[in-house]
């Protein structure tokens, strides 16, 4: 496992990245939360890169792997800050985001912001706005009184230990929220899900396919599939996922 590079951004955050140079539109994976590039989806990505010639990133947001900072720490902005950061400084040209989880929404955000370079998008179990929809909307009333006196709560987690929820990651949350207003794709859409995910629904996915707009858009539903998507016939899904819009 060769060390990472880093990367030192406008707000004073060190980033930890891979870059393999490649033909280009670059892919980006963009990975969950409290997740790091090290995962078995973006470490597959990558091998498939190299040995397709493709232009690849792969980033730690701020307070994930080993990059600096805590999570406690982040917040939806700060890691689409970090995001934006990392495409605009070490990639060129059309991207093609693969955004995992809280990753997803983290590609909404980025074709948000970089409309023009967006040559095709990949989503897999995409967590769009869950601050808001998948947190805030289903606290009681103790969760959100001890929110607002200590300014974090904790939650359970199926795949590690419980997450930590602040006032600031709520609140922030609000500010980035993609579902709510018209989101524009011009590009070409894959969205993968598993139908035995606990973490992000269906219903998740069908709302984000209802609401935005894309020339090309397509979700596949796997059955018995988890939040994970990382067994060998998910991980070919991905790479066949992404093929299809760069081919498109």
């Amino acid at each position: 496992m060769t060390d990472p590079s880093y990367l030192d951004t406008p707000q004073g955050r060190r980033i930890a990245y891979h870059f393999t140079a490649g033909e280009g539109p670059c892919v980006v994976f963009l990975g969950g939360l409290k997740s790091d590039m090290e995962g078995t989806k973006a470490v597959h990505l990558e091998d498939w890169a190299q040995a397709t010639g493709r232009a690849f990133l792969r980033l730690d947001y701020s307070g994930h792997g080993k990059s600096s900072g805590t999570y406690e720490e982040g917040s939806i902005g700060d890691w689409h800050e970090d995001t934006l950061a990392a495409v605009d400084a070490l990639t060129e040209g059309p991207l093609v985001p693969v955004g995992s989880s809280m990753g997803g929404w983290q590609s909404l955000l980025l074709a948000r912001a970089r409309p023009e370079r967006l040559a095709g998008l990949v989503t897999i179990a995409a967590a769009p706005d869950f601050t808001e929809e998948g947190w805030w909307k289903n606290f009681d009333d103790a969760q959100r009184a001890a929110l607002d006196a200590e300014g974090r709560v904790e939650l359970p987690s199926d795949y590690m230990e419980p997450y930590v929820v602040t006032k600031r990651m709520i609140e922030d949350g609000r500010e980035h929220l993609v579902l709510r207003d018209p989101l524009e794709l011009p590009c070409s859409v894959r969205m993968l899900q598993g139908t035995a995910d606990t973490a992000v629904s269906v219903a998740t996915a069908t709302r984000f396919l209802e609401h935005a707009s894309s020339p090309d858009m397509q979700l596949l539903l796997v059955k018995d599939a988890d939040h994970r998507f990382s067994d060998g016939p998910c991980l070919g899904l991905i790479e066949r996922a992404v093929e299809d819009v760069l081919a498109s």
